[in-house]
């Protein structure tokens, strides 16, 4: 995680005027997300020393959300209705690298997406730009060597299931 927060750093510390991702910006959060067992193990660990106070409003928020739409759409579990994450300091890989150009193929084209408020006039350097393949690849790594076998959790469910000890 650390790599990919000092790559998000670069990216916005050389092109900063081209960023406008930001706390309380959440248009990427509109998707429902799923996390690898990697990936898992550190919200689990957020959760579990979460103040009581903070723990109780995650569990009330999520059951309530669950709730209301039954099993979420497209929005983010972790999303909080302030617009603002509610497991940040722990969040999966895929949102570290919201905003920040990527490269990726659609249509067997190589292309280089980002958020639609970033880089809408300048092209970002070469060596500020990530490659999904790479990144898919790392993740995969990563979770293997923590035991996983590369399958993935849903987040609501992860945190239904964390906040339901409560």
């Amino acid at each position: 995680m650390a790599k990919i927060d000092g790559f998000f750093a670069r990216v916005t510390a050389r092109h900063g005027d081209d960023m406008q991702c930001g706390s309380g910006c959440s248009d990427c959060c509109h998707v429902r997300l799923s996390v690898t067992r990697a990936e898992a193990e550190p919200i689990r660990a957020l959760v579990a020393a979460m103040a009581p106070d903070r723990r109780a409003a995650l569990a009330s928020e999520t059951s309530r959300e669950l709730g209301e739409l039954g099993e979420l759409g497209e929005v983010c579990a972790a999303l909080g209705r302030d617009g603002r994450c509610r497991i940040y300091e722990a969040r999966p890989v895929i949102c570290r690298t919201h905003g920040a150009p990527i490269r990726m193929t659609r249509r067997s084209l190589p292309v280089i997406e980002s958020c639609f408020r970033n880089f809408g006039s300048t092209t970002p350097d070469p060596d500020c730009v990530l490659d999904q393949t790479t990144l898919s690849a790392l993740t995969l790594a990563v979770d293997r060597e923590a035991g996983g076998d590369g399958s993935r959790i849903e987040l609501a469910e992860l945190l239904a299931e964390l906040t339901a000890i409560c």
